[in-house]
């Protein structure tokens, strides 16, 4: 009886354990739903909330057409921590690790937590210009960090919520790597911030013209439920949007040539000692520019004060007087309105006086010539007696057929398109005149390459592009539709004859420091007084427009124009001969091909011009010396 009495004691007793053992798991298990509750709806872990992760898009690249990249972006970031989420223990550590990942001083990582001789309390940026590879070096330093406890939770009751190092996107940096080549072409970029974050926006040149293609199109974004880290679950309910960045644009210039035509503008800048020297290379039939520069160039990652008169593109914004350039123009004109015999010399006797104000006069005295030798010996008073040929409406209409006073069409961020008299202005002779030679108007250098282009293209004159296409990130190419289209300036019959008179012209005219064996080379010089405050000033605009064609069927439309030289002016020795510098340059570069038969032709053609000249200068001794009795 006392046994049983004891082990019914024992049953008790157990019981008794194993109830409290229940109720312990119990509490327990009541315990951990709590806190996976709490955890669930902290912001650190939700199950049931959703978290966005944006990936920003970027700028697309400017790309030469040898591949080069001429200008890109890339997106910058910026560490941060909060101060108070450092365990003041591990703070050495915490300082010693972040300078060896980033470089940066610990002497300057320790200034960033100090401000005013105070501790901040709150969120510092240690840095804010990583790039991507230290950007990724440093979040894997974030990780690492964490497992070595160096973070603790800000707030004792939240122990799940530590914050610790924080890589976050702050902007994106626009990258000129050929640093001046292509300059002012490409223009340079300026920093907008919206929403604490930085991007480039296009301020001049191709980086402002085609702003709309180059800006970044659609942001990436990842949204989805979280982890414990906060980074979205890839599951069936999350949701991603692509990141599209902005369009590559595509160039027709080869940077290895534009580097060379820069090359022959600086040093004739330096000879001829000019304040710019401008040059553009275009195909006569496409309009594709394949060399388009100048001697003002800048680093567009460093603009220097002194730079600053250089950052317009001067190719299209700069005005000017042309001169004797427009003359070739004028003559088509009359041509096309068959008001000119070809055959019937014109007389000139080297001034001609208008009214009692005004007088042209001539650089050379000649009797008398025909249309060609005006254009070939670059007459005033002959091409003015052409023009007083044309009404003032047939004259005003003939050079806006040309693209004078309108848009070239080239692909920049601005164009001014200049001015010429009003038809009924060109009624009186001393404006057809002035203007027939290339005064009392305003162009700009695009404009007379595009007219230019008319006389090696079958009258139509090409619009200019610089851009050849665009592409997207996966492959895809665009054409490029340009507002303005090529024109009709003139009959073919009409380009054909300018085309050879541009031809004689470089041959026996002014032009011939432009002459180049074995290739087809025309063009017309000009050299024009500037006018400041209204008066004609001692400075000078020399230019030299034309083509070069060779035997492969390459056609091409050069311009080379020189501000204000002035160690010599005369377009002959300063334009002519960068013209002819830069054809070389194509032959090296292999867009000319040269006839080693026509280049042997031409030497002979040259010996036989200096035989007849050398006989020409004895006769004239000889008859001088028979003249006044001399043996």
């Amino acid at each position: 009886m006392h046994d049983a009495h004891i082990e019914n004691r024992m049953i008790r007793y157990r019981s008794a354990i194993l109830l409290a053992f229940f109720i312990g798991i119990f509490f327990l298990l009541v315990i951990f739903l709590v806190t996976i509750a709490k955890t669930m709806s902290s912001e650190r872990q939700t199950d049931d909330k959703f978290v966005s992760v944006e990936n920003k898009a970027i700028r697309g690249k400017i790309i030469s057409a040898d591949n080069f990249v001429v200008s890109y972006s890339q997106k910058q970031f910026r560490a941060e921590v909060h101060t108070q989420s450092i365990d003041p223990k591990k703070k050495d550590l915490f300082v010693k690790l972040f300078s060896i990942y980033s470089g940066i001083s610990e002497k300057e990582v320790l200034s960033k937590f100090i401000y005013k001789g105070k501790a901040i309390q709150g969120r510092v940026v240690l840095c804010d210009d990583l790039d991507v590879r230290l950007a990724s070096d440093l979040t894997s330093l974030g990780y690492k960090m964490n497992k070595m406890d160096i973070f603790r939770p800000l707030d004792p009751k939240k122990p799940h919520l530590v914050f610790g190092l924080d890589i976050l996107p702050s902007s994106e940096t626009r990258y000129f790597p050929h640093k001046k080549l292509l300059t002012p072409l490409v223009g340079y970029v300026r920093t907008e911030v919206n929403n604490d974050y930085k991007t480039p926006r296009g301020i001049k040149g191709l980086e402002k013209a085609y702003s709309d293609y180059l800006k970044p199109e659609v942001n990436g974004l990842i949204k989805g439920k979280r982890d414990v880290l906060g980074t979205p679950l890839r599951d069936g309910k999350s949701r991603e949007v692509k990141r599209a960045d902005g369009m590559n644009l595509h160039l027709n210039i080869e940077l290895d040539f534009q580097r060379s035509v820069e090359k022959v503008i600086d040093d004739m800048k330096l000879q001829v000692a000019a304040q710019e020297i401008m040059v553009a290379v275009m195909d006569s039939r496409t309009g594709k520019i394949l060399s388009l520069a100048t001697s003002e160039r800048f680093d567009p990652k460093n603009i220097q004060q002194n730079e600053v008169p250089s950052l317009n593109p001067n190719f299209s914004e700069y005005l000017y007087e042309p001169g004797s350039v427009m003359k070739p123009l004028t003559l088509a004109i009359a041509l096309d309105k068959n008001r000119v015999n070809l055959n019937k010399p014109i007389v000139l006797g080297g001034k001609f006086k208008v009214n009692e104000n005004y007088t042209i006069t001539d650089d050379d005295y000649f009797k008398e010539l025909t249309p060609k030798g005006i254009i070939m010996y670059s007459s005033n008073i002959g091409i003015s007696k052409i023009a007083w040929k044309l009404s003032g409406k047939e004259l005003y209409d003939g050079w806006r057929n040309f693209g004078i006073s309108k848009r070239s069409g080239i692909d920049l961020s601005r164009e001014l398109i200049g001015r010429i008299k009003t038809a009924s202005q060109l009624d009186h002779k001393v404006h057809s005149a002035n203007m027939a030679y290339g005064y009392g108007m305003f162009a700009n250098f695009m404009q007379m390459i595009k007219a230019y282009s008319a006389f090696n293209n079958n009258g139509i004159a090409v619009t200019p592009k610089i851009v050849n296409h665009l592409s997207d990130q996966k492959g895809r190419l665009y054409d490029i539709d340009s507002e303005v289209h090529s024109v009709h300036a003139c009959s073919l019959k009409t380009a054909a004859t300018i085309h050879d008179m541009l031809l004689a012209t470089v041959n026996r005219g002014t032009g011939t420091a432009a002459q180049y064996d074995g290739l087809e080379v025309g063009g017309k010089t000009g050299t024009a007084h500037i006018a400041h405050r209204g008066r004609y000033i001692e400075a000078y605009h020399s230019s030299f427009y034309g083509f070069v064609n060779d035997k492969e069927g390459h056609k091409y439309t050069v311009g080379v124009f020189v501000i204000k030289p002035k160690k010599v002016y005369f377009s002959s020795h300063t334009a002519a001969p960068t013209f002819h510098k830069v054809i070389d340059k194509m032959v090296k570069h292999n867009y000319l091909v040269v006839d080693e038969t026509l280049a042997a032709q031409h030497l002979d053609k040259r010996a036989e011009m200096r035989k007849k000249k050398h006989d020409a200068y004895v006769r004239k001794i000889k008859a001088y010396n028979q003249a006044h009795g001399i043996e």
